[in-house]
């Protein structure tokens, strides 16, 4: 059993884009020459080299301008990559190391984080195909929110008149029974504490 390494693009120009790991050595970077050409300006022309050593893969920042990080942490010397983990080039370019098992004896191909699941082939875009967007970015033309239906609008339009409803009854209430007050010449029966001594 043997294994087979590669490369899967989370965020970038090609989301899902799959790269095997077979050489020796690898290279990344903005350069067409390096084994995986990205074409993206946050890539240095060689950011990184990946060499096969014993079985693994070794990853190691080629001095690139925006760095190289692994699980979000930045890396200035090699590392030995394990399967599952995150490799950022930059900020915007995305990508899933991955460890497949291979049995050439058997019929499918697993892999240790999705068991008997297809090695994925690498996408075949249309050449007119437009450049997609990066996850995390704004679309262009944004979701319109629908605007409320017209039970909540109504239920917001009469609370305000409720309210105001209940205020008025309350002031022509208070204002009816002073008049009352003042009508029956009451003020001493009500309000002594107003009128003191002259209450008597």
């Amino acid at each position: 059993m043997s294994t087979q390494y590669q490369l899967v693009m989370r965020n970038g120009p090609n989301p899902g884009a799959t790269y095997a790991l077979d050489s020796e050595l690898m290279t990344v970077g903005r350069d067409p020459n390096n084994t995986i050409a990205i074409n993206d300006p946050e890539i240095s022309r060689q950011h990184v080299r990946m060499i096969l050593q014993g079985g693994k893969i070794v990853i190691e920042d080629n001095g690139s301008t925006n760095g190289t990080a692994i699980n979000g942490k930045r890396i200035s010397g090699p590392h030995v990559l394990k399967a599952g983990e995150m490799i950022a080039l930059g900020e915007d370019i995305i990508f899933m190391f991955e460890a497949l098992n291979f049995d050439p004896d058997a019929t499918v191909v697993s892999s240790s984080s999705q068991p008997s699941a297809a090695p994925r082939q690498e996408p075949v875009l249309p050449a007119s195909s437009p450049r997609q967007a990066y996850a995390g970015q704004v679309p262009a033309d944004p979701v319109p929110v629908a605007p409320p239906s017209s039970s909540q609008s109504g239920a917001r339009k009469t609370i305000p008149l409720v309210v105001g409803a209940g205020a008025l009854a309350c002031i022509c209430a208070c204002g009816g029974t002073l008049l009352w007050v003042d009508a029956a010449n009451k003020w001493c029966d009500f309000f002594p504490f107003l009128f003191g001594s002259s209450c008597g």
